[in-house]
């Protein structure tokens, strides 16, 4: 059983940086789409990065972009998400998800929760103008 601990949330300033924390068991050996969604109150739910893990490919939607890096320790089978360069709109609770899926044209990259194995509880990420 796959579950997923995040942490890291907090406040910051517009153009300013946070890293997310997901603290990873039960994931399977073999290559496996692991990712970061956040959702705005009464927007609707949006991948922002994802990761295969073992080395693997890593995608990231238009809005993120150059901005966003996630990456993944296996030794501590932990998941990372740094967000720099943060704007307002960026405000949300992030989520580490297990199991996702990307779905791309060219160069753009939707992050995909159609069958995900499990969800963190999240983390509150805030950024003022």
């Amino acid at each position: 059983q796959v579950q997923l601990v995040e942490s890291g949330g907090g406040s910051v300033q517009a153009g300013g940086s946070l890293r997310l924390s997901c603290a990873a068991s039960g994931i399977p050996h073999s290559t496996y789409c692991m990712g970061w969604f956040r959702q705005a109150p009464g927007q609707e739910r949006e991948g922002v990065a994802a990761i295969y893990t073992g080395g693997g490919s890593r995608y990231y939607p238009d809005s993120v972009k150059g901005r966003f890096t996630i990456s993944e320790d296996n030794a501590k089978n932990t998941l990372y998400l740094q967000m720099n360069s943060l704007k307002p709109e960026d405000t949300g609770m992030y989520y580490c998800a297990a199991g996702c899926a990307t779905l791309c044209d060219g160069d753009h990259c939707q992050i995909r929760a159609d069958a995900l194995d499990a969800w963190g509880q999240g983390t509150l990420v805030t950024v003022s103008s």
